[in-house]
């Protein structure tokens, strides 16, 4: 039922570096009339199932957030969260929960902030 998300950002380059770095993955800017968005890869273009979305930043309108709003889980483009894991600090984010079993059935998951203050999460079967 998702077909898209967005994540809001109050610093494009900065956000742009953090998320290129720790998924290995090209975000392209675009400035539609002063809202800058940063778009992720097309689903159809990385490994790992799922869907796109954007970093956004527009002033006043979209405002990152540790504790409220949406969860947003990646998939692990490599199939193992520990290699974003292993990028996460480097890349100036924060580790909130490491990564933990959530059943054998479903996989695993790990919460990171990122360079924005965004609180999402990492997750492979």
């Amino acid at each position: 039922m998702i077909s898209w998300f967005e994540i809001p950002v109050t610093d494009m380059d900065r956000a742009k570096k953090f998320y290129e770095t720790v998924f290995q993955v090209p975000i392209s800017i675009n400035d539609f009339g002063g809202i800058l968005m940063g778009w992720f890869p097309p689903a159809e273009d990385i490994t790992a199932p799922g869907i796109s979305g954007s970093l956004v930043q527009h002033d006043g309108e979209y405002i990152p957030s540790a504790t409220h709003g949406t969860l947003v889980y990646f998939n692990s483009q490599s199939g193992d969260i520990d290699h974003e894991l292993s990028r996460v600090e480097a890349a100036g984010g924060t580790i909130v929960k490491p990564k933990i079993l959530i059943s054998n059935e479903i996989g695993y998951m790990a919460v990171i902030l990122d360079t924005e203050g965004n609180r999402i999460a990492l997750y492979n079967k």
